[in-house]
């Protein structure tokens, strides 16, 4: 361990499969921006999604090159939006076939855990704790060391297996939080829409941002006109 990890307790994100990688790329930001150390683990079908949604081939060997690419595209897929740099050397990137990797045992020093996006799959993998991969693994890890999990489940319609599953991560503690923007906020573009799912996500972590105009009671605060 060096110097500068010592004491450093990162928030892991967990990005699977589902439709939704501009979420998770906000939450990223968002993260960073709040000086928040982070532990990235990105599942094998969420690398088919982001191929398919941004382009971007991320790969192990070339991480930081292909997040840093990705952090820096808007949600309406347009590069260079965003300055990224040096707030990149606060990630630690773990492959998702790593088993041994830090956030794999309860030890491992974490505040906690945010998925983003959680497809069906990965919720039923976390519901029933079969730690097929690091992504379910950490989040196991995080429930059993009472730490907080973010679940933000991206799918619609949901059947009911998925919902029992979402009532059990309920019932272990996790924090279950659709990603189902909402227009009150004044969205006048797409990231608006994405950045108002990320903002909530940070507030059930507990993490302060300023991704989204909050409610303070006056009706008609997100017109446009005003």
């Amino acid at each position: 361990m060096t110097a500068g990890e010592i004491g450093r307790r990162p928030w892991i994100v967990g990005v699977s499969g589902a439709s939704g990688t501009p979420y998770a790329a906000a939450v990223l930001r968002a993260l960073l921006d709040a000086g928040e150390s982070v532990d990235l683990v990105v599942s094998r079908a969420s690398r088919l999604t982001l191929l398919d949604e941004t382009g971007i081939a991320f790969r192990d060997a070339h991480w930081r090159q292909d997040l840093g690419e990705w952090l820096a595209r808007g949600a309406d897929g347009k590069p260079d939006t965003f300055a990224v740099g040096a707030a990149l050397d606060q990630v630690r990137y773990w492959s998702a076939g790593d088993l041994a990797a830090g956030p794999s045992s309860g030890s491992y020093p974490a505040k906690g855990m945010i998925i983003v996006p959680a497809s069906t799959a990965c919720v039923a993998g976390v519901a029933l704790g079969l730690s097929k991969d690091l992504l379910q693994r950490a989040a196991s890890v995080t429930l059993k060391e009472g730490r907080r999990l973010v679940v933000a489940v991206r799918e619609t319609p949901l059947n009911g297996q998925t919902l029992k599953h979402l009532v059990a991560l309920d019932e272990a503690g996790a924090v279950v939080l659709p990603a189902s923007p909402a227009f009150y906020a004044g969205a006048t573009h797409i990231q608006d829409l994405v950045d108002f799912v990320a903002g909530r996500a940070l507030d059930a972590a507990g993490v302060p941002h300023r991704l989204y105009r909050r409610w303070e009671g006056e009706l008609g605060g997100g017109s446009p006109d005003r």
